[in-house]
């Protein structure tokens, strides 16, 4: 605490834990301002170690010269991430926590800052453990009976089977809950497509509430992807609005109509919007037949002029409605969530997978268990079973950082800006 005695001026010494009003000093001990100060002793704090926090007037001024203060006194700026990373490595949180702080600071809609709270609790962690307490059990039994064949009968492999399904079952269990943490986390995205004149940028302006896209009666005015996010039930979506598809474009259009399509591929929902006052013409039927095997809202507006397009493909169950109807776009936004993420507002309560590395591990798990499960039913040597769940624990442990490599580490806290 020679720092705190430096640049802090107190009538009584700081307590563990208890705020304290204090005059702050320059590394001259002039004044600087007058604010709060919290000491905290190790273990009991963050980072595990002592630390001292300075509550300072919002004033830019005094922020920097409380900064430059400390650094003339001996102290130096954090590094990236480096709070979060020293409670890491002295133990007082895990490796998923840590990036779900990460992962809270970047959180750009609400449903996003709540799965990444809901990582903080451990409880990711703990079932990881879990599972890898069940897998070295099962390694325990074959190891014995590797060592020690004529005292240590082999495991019934059916038992073992079942063990292994179990663990695989979880590990599955995971793998979904992680795919939905992704789409809270990234937003949903919804390309809008549909021939010219469909009324797709009126549809765009429509659900934001305000003029983004140019609209036009002229065919290929759009002619660049146009990316916006509204939130639905919590949760963000990405609207992208896309160039109008034909078969006759100049060159420029042509150019729109390509990213149009990369959009599509791109996107997790497919939002077709077609004149459905209008005849369906080759460019509305070939649209239909290219996304009939994906996840796809089918949309025929303009119902206020007239319904005969809409009805002519009225086996596909599409929305038929206007972009200026507040029934149509309540519609819309239902349909969203229901082909988005399953309907309804979903669980983020639960821990889930959070980075491309965890949902590498547990892929690498599954495959490692599958791999196990057929060496079992053909019969071969346990031997081949106990290579494949070593291989499962030590993946897992990279998650639970007890097998995190220093990479791992860099890659995590590097995403963190100063500090934190």
């Amino acid at each position: 605490m020679a720092l705190a005695g430096r640049i802090l001026r107190t009538s009584r010494p700081l307590r563990p834990h208890v705020a304290a009003y204090v005059t702050i000093l320059d590394e001259q001990a002039r004044p600087l301002d007058r604010g709060i100060a919290l000491y905290a002793r190790a273990p009991h704090s963050y980072t595990g170690e002592d630390t001292l926090e300075c509550h300072i007037h919002g004033s830019p001024v005094i922020a920097r010269e409380l900064l430059r203060a400390m650094i003339a006194c001996g102290a130096r700026l954090a590094t990236p991430g480096e709070f979060t990373r020293r409670a890491f490595l002295n133990g007082k949180i895990g490796l998923h926590e840590a990036d779900a702080v990460a992962q809270l600071i970047a959180a750009e809609s609400r449903s996003a800052a709540r799965a990444a709270l809901a990582n903080l609790g451990g409880g990711l962690t703990s079932e990881v453990a879990a599972i890898r307490t069940a897998l070295r059990r099962a390694l325990e039994a074959l190891a014995a009976s590797i060592d020690y064949p004529d005292e240590v009968p082999e495991p019934d492999r059916a038992a073992l089977l079942a063990q292994l399904a179990s663990a695989a079952q979880r590990l599955e269990r995971l793998r979904q809950d992680g795919e939905v943490g992704r789409l809270m986390r990234e937003g949903v995205g919804v390309a809008i497509v549909g021939p010219p004149n469909a009324g797709k940028s009126s549809l765009l302006n429509a659900l934001l509430g305000e003029e983004r896209a140019l609209v036009s009666d002229l065919p290929g005015t759009t002619r660049d992807t146009i990316e916006e996010s509204i939130a639905i039930l919590g949760v963000a979506v990405r609207l992208i609005d896309t160039a109008g598809i034909r078969t006759h474009a100049d060159r420029v259009e042509a150019a729109g109509i390509e990213r149009t399509r990369r959009a599509l591929e791109s996107a997790r929902v497919a939002l077709i919007v077609l004149d459905g006052s209008a005849a369906m013409d080759e460019q509305a039927t070939g649209l239909l037949e290219q996304t009939a095997q994906r996840p796809r809202i089918v949309f025929c507006n303009k119902a206020d002029l007239g319904v005969d397009g809409a009805a002519a493909i009225a086996a596909l169950g599409p929305l038929v409605g206007s972009v200026h109807q507040r029934a149509s776009l309540d519609a819309l936004r239902a349909a969203i969530a229901d082909v988005g993420w399953g309907g309804g507002a979903p669980d983020l309560e639960r821990p889930h997978l959070a980075s491309a590395a965890e949902f590498a591990a547990v892929n690498a798990g599954l495959e490692s268990l599958e791999r196990a499960r057929i060496t079992l039913l053909r019969g071969e040597p346990v031997d081949f079973v106990a290579v494949e769940l070593q291989r499962c624990v030590a993946q897992l442990g990279s998650m639970t950082g007890e097998a995190a490599t220093e990479e791992l580490l860099d890659g995590i806290f590097a995403r963190f800006c100063i500090g934190k």
